[in-house]
C-alpha cells in the first residue's frame, strides 16, 4: 500500500519534524513517502500533486496553522480518491476528537499524542497484519460511534531512529530551518500551553542527538533550532550541548534554544559569553507577563528578577540575540497592567520583542475555564480571543495596532537610535509611543497598503509632526543617521526634501579639499581624490553634532552631516560646519 506522509507548513523555509519520526518510526517494513506544502499553496495544486502519488494511505500532520487549510484538502481528495484512508494527527486533532470524527467525515483515523508506535501498528492493521483492537492510541467512528483506543506506554526516546538520513532531504537542509528535538515534556503547568498536559521531561540518547548535529552541518544545514520546551531545565544536560556546539560549530550555523531565563545560573551565561563564537546562538524565551497575579492564576512560576538578571547578562555579553515573547489577554490582565508588562520587558531591550495574543487552545486548562475569566474566542483555529472580564475586544485591537509598528519599527531594526531616543525622551513609555504611532497608523489607512523602506521614514515623521514637544530637528537628524548606517553605498534617493544648493556644496567639497581636517583627523588620513570625494560622501543639512553623539550626548547644533560610504565596512560620519 503507497503511504504517504504530508503537511501544510506555514512557510517553505519549515520542515515537519513530526513527518520524519513517523517515517523513521515506520521503517523498514513501511516506507512512507513524505509530501510537504504550504497554506499558501492552493488547494487544488496540493490534491493533484497527491493524486497523481497514486495514494492508499494519507496522513496529514495537524496544527492550528494549518488545519482550516487541511481540511479543505480532505474533502477535495477524498472526492477524487474516494477508496483512499486518511489519517490525522498532531496536536491540533489530538483533543476534542468526537469533534473532529463528527465535522470531518472523511477522516477514517486519529493518532493522538505521541504517535510513532500507534502509526507503525496502524499500517500494520491496514496492511492486514494485526487486528484493528490491537492498535493503541487511535480514534475512528464505528456505527456512528466513537471508539478510543488508550495509548500505548511511553516511547523509550533513546531507542527511537534517527528522522534525518534520508537521502531526499538533502537538497533541503541549507535552505530550510532543520528542528531538532531533544527532549519531550515540559516541567511546568502554563496553562495556556499543550505541553503542560504531559507530566515530566523524557530525554534522547545524547551521543545519537550529536551524530544528528554532525549530520546535519555536514550537508549543509544553517539554522538548526531546538524544540525543547525548556532547553535549560538540566543544567549539566545544557552545558554539555552548549560545549558540544560551541567545540563542533562550522561558520554559518545557528542554533535556536527555547530557555527558560529564570532558572540560568549565573555562571552558565558567563560561559557562553567568554566562549560562545558570536551569532551561534539565539535564545527564546517566554516571559508572556510580568503580573503576579496573573502568572498565578495561569500556574505559571516566574521570578521576574532573575528572568531579567539572565537577559541583561546575557545582552551585555554581545554574543547571543534574544527573542522575548508577550501574550495579551492572560486572566486579569487589563489594558494597562498589559502596557506595564509591555514597559517591563522594553527596558530590557532584547533584540526582538514579540508581542502574541492569547488562543484558547484545544486540550489546555485555560480553554476549559474560558467561562470563569469572561473569554469570548473564535472557535475556529487558532482560537484567538475577542476578550474577558477585564480587556474589551476595543484594548484588543488597540494592542495589535502597537504589535503592528512594533514588528516594523523595532524587530525590524530599521532605526535604533532614532526608536531609543523617542521611547526615552519624547514619549512618558515605550508601550505609549508604539501605541499612538500604532493607532495613527491605522487611522490613515496605512495597513492596507504597501511600503518601501523610505515610506518608513516618512510615515514616521508625519506621525511626529502631530506630537506636541517633539524636536523635529533632532529627531529627523537621528532618522537620517539611521538611514544612511546600513547604506554600503550612496543612495540613489533620499527620504527627505531638505538639501544644500548647488553653491553651498560646491563650496563645502572646495572646503574638504582644501582642508580635510574639518571633518576630523581620520577622514584626512583617508586620503581621498577629488573623484572619490565626490562619488563616495554625501553631504547633507544636519542639526546634531555628530562627535557629541558618538560619545553618547544629544546635542543639537546647525551644520553639515558628511557620510563616506565605504563598501564592506560602516559608513564614516562627521559633523562639518556651515560656511
Amino acid at each position: 500500500m503507497n503511504t504517504i506522509l504530508t503537511t501544510l507548513n506555514a512557510k517553505y523555509i519549515h520542515t515537519n519534524l513530526a513527518l520524519r519520526y513517523l517515517k523513521s518510526a515506520a521503517l523498514p517494513e513501511y516506507n512512507p513517502v513524505i509530501a510537504e506544502y504550504t497554506i499558501k499553496d492552493p488547494a487544488f495544486n496540493i490534491v493533484s500533486d497527491l493524486f497523481q502519488k497514486n495514494p492508499d494511505i494519507v496522513g496529514f500532520s495537524c496544527y492550528i496553522w494549518n488545519i482550516e487549510e487541511t481540511i479543505h484538502v480532505i474533502k477535495m481528495l477524498k472526492t477524487v480518491c474516494p477508496d483512499v484512508k486518511i489519517l490525522l494527527g498532531g496536536p491540533e486533532v489530538s483533543y476534542d476528537v468526537h469533534d473532529w470524527l463528527r465535522r470531518i467525515e472523511e477522516v477514517d483515523f486519529i493518532v493522538m499524542g505521541e504517535g510513532e508506535t500507534s502509526f507503525k501498528q496502524l499500517l500494520r492493521h491496514l496492511h492486514g497484519e494485526i487486528p484493528l483492537e490491537d492498535v493503541p492510541g487511535i480514534c475512528y467512528l464505528e456505527d456512528g460511534k466513537v471508539r478510543i483506543h488508550a495509548q500505548a506506554p511511553k516511547i523509550d526516546l533513546r531507542e527511537l531512529p534517527s528522522p534525518f538520513r534520508f537521502e531526499e532531504d538533502l537538497p533541503h537542509l541549507g535552505k530550510r530551518i532543520q528542528y531538532i528535538e531533544t527532549s519531550r515534556g515540559c516541567p511546568f503547568s502554563c496553562q495556556f500551553c499543550l505541553s503542560s498536559i504531559e507530566v515530566g521531561v523524557r530525554y534522547f540518547n545524547r551521543e545519537s542527538i550529536k551524530e544528528d548535529i554532525r549530520y546535519l552541518m555536514n550537508n549543509g544545514a544553517r539554522t538548526i533550532k531546538f524544540v525543547d520546551r525548556t532547553f535549560n531545565i538540566s543544567r549539566s544536560y545544557a552545558m554539555e550541548m552548549f560545549q558540544f556546539l560551541i567545540d563542533e560549530h562550522q561558520p554559518g550555523v545557528v542554533f535556536q534554544f527555547e530557555i527558560t531565563a529564570d532558572i540560568m545560573r549565573p555562571e552558565v551565561i558567563q560561559f557562553l559569553n567568554d566562549n560562545a563564537p558570536k551569532g551561534l546562538f539565539r535564545f527564546e524565551i517566554g516571559v508572556q507577563s510580568t503580573n503576579d497575579l496573573t502568572n498565578t492564576l495561569v500556574q505559571r512560576r516566574q521570578n521576574f528578577e532573575k528572568l531579567t538578571r539572565t537577559v541583561t547578562m546575557v545582552k551585555e555579553g554581545g554574543k547571543i540575540d534574544q527573542h522575548l515573547d508577550l501574550i495579551a489577554g492572560l486572566p486579569e490582565e487589563d489594558y494597562n497592567s498589559f502596557r506595564q508588562t509591555f514597559n517591563d520587558v522594553f527596558a530590557m531591550r532584547p533584540e526582538e520583542l514579540q508581542l502574541g495574543f492569547l488562543k484558547l487552545l484545544r486540550g489546555t486548562g485555560l480553554r476549559l475555564e474560558a467561562k470563569k475569566f469572561g473569554y469570548t474566542y473564535v472557535d475556529l483555529a487558532p482560537y484567538e480571543i475577542f476578550s474577558n472580564n477585564v480587556l474589551t475586544f476595543d484594548d484588543i485591537v488597540r494592542i495589535k495596532h502597537a504589535e503592528d509598528v512594533l514588528e516594523k519599527y523595532w524587530n525590524d531594526h530599521r532605526m535604533d537610535q532614532t526608536i531609543e531616543y523617542l521611547v526615552t525622551e519624547v514619549f512618558d513609555t515605550p508601550f505609549d509611543f508604539f501605541q499612538n504611532f500604532g493607532t495613527y497608523w491605522e487611522t490613515k489607512g496605512w495597513s492596507r497598503i504597501g511600503h518601501q523602506l523610505e515610506d518608513l521614514f516618512r510615515r514616521l515623521l508625519e506621525f511626529l509632526e502631530t506630537v506636541e514637544g517633539a524636536n523635529l530637528q533632532i529627531i529627523q537628524s537621528l532618522m537620517q543617521l539611521d538611514y544612511l548606517q546600513a547604506q554600503q553605498f550612496q543612495p540613489r534617493k533620499l527620504w527627505w526634501q531638505e538639501r544644500p544648493t548647488e553653491e553651498q556644496q560646491k563650496a563645502l567639497y572646495a572646503a574638504l579639499r582644501e582642508n580635510p581636517e574639518m571633518a576630523g583627523q581620520e577622514f584626512a588620513e583617508f586620503n581621498l581624490t577629488e573623484k572619490e570625494l565626490f562619488k563616495h560622501t554625501l553631504i547633507i543639512p544636519h542639526y546634531l553634532d555628530y562627535q557629541n553623539f558618538s560619545n553618547g550626548k544629544i546635542v543639537q547644533k546647525s551644520g553639515y552631516l558628511l557620510t563616506y560610504f565605504r563598501h564592506g565596512q560602516a559608513p564614516y560620519f562627521a559633523t562639518i560646519p556651515s560656511l
